[in-house]
């Protein structure tokens, strides 16, 4: 039974595509952008047309440890929402349709696909209201009042990058 386990996860493990999820999300007046990653990607799919991730929301990562532990514990946790999944639907020429379920809500958001390299890169934006998560929003422009000088945006920028192969 332990071989078959194994084995079975040895197999899974060389039909899964790396990937790689990026956001930029937005403050003052100006709309400067702040950008990350999230470390902890549970990837499942062996080509881009049955990919699907769970995000650890816990594992987000600015380069700013400070700025991470807000976010975790100032927007994450104030609507307990500890992952993301996301599951693309459909690739069409240049645009992949995802869906991504956030807060309990699930949205299909349309992404701008383009190739680099051996990599595909899909581009989109999420509302974060869509998702219902002003009260995070609102949660952490009140902690970041001052250094976001009044204005924490709901649009987020998003971003995977997956191996084409």
């Amino acid at each position: 039974m332990k071989l078959l386990f194994l084995s079975l996860f040895t197999f899974s493990a060389l039909f899964s595509l790396e990937t790689e999820v990026f956001w930029t999300a937005f403050k003052t007046h100006k709309k400067i952008g702040v950008s990350g990653t999230f470390d902890t990607v549970k990837t499942v799919g062996n080509r881009l047309g049955n990919l699907s991730v769970e995000i650890a929301t816990d594992s987000i990562n600015s380069g700013h440890a400070g700025r991470d532990f807000t976010l975790v514990n100032a927007f994450w946790k104030i609507q307990k929402v500890d992952h993301i999944l996301a599951k693309v639907l459909e690739v069409k020429n240049d645009k992949i349709y995802v869906e991504i379920e956030m807060n309990g809500i699930k949205q299909v958001v349309e992404m701008e696909k383009s190739e680099e390299g051996d990599e595909v890169v899909a581009k989109g934006v999420i509302e974060l209201s869509d998702f219902d998560m002003m009260k995070s929003l609102h949660s952490v422009n009140s902690h970041c009042y001052i250094l976001h000088d009044g204005k924490t945006w709901t649009d987020v920028s998003i971003s995977f990058r997956v191996s084409k192969f």
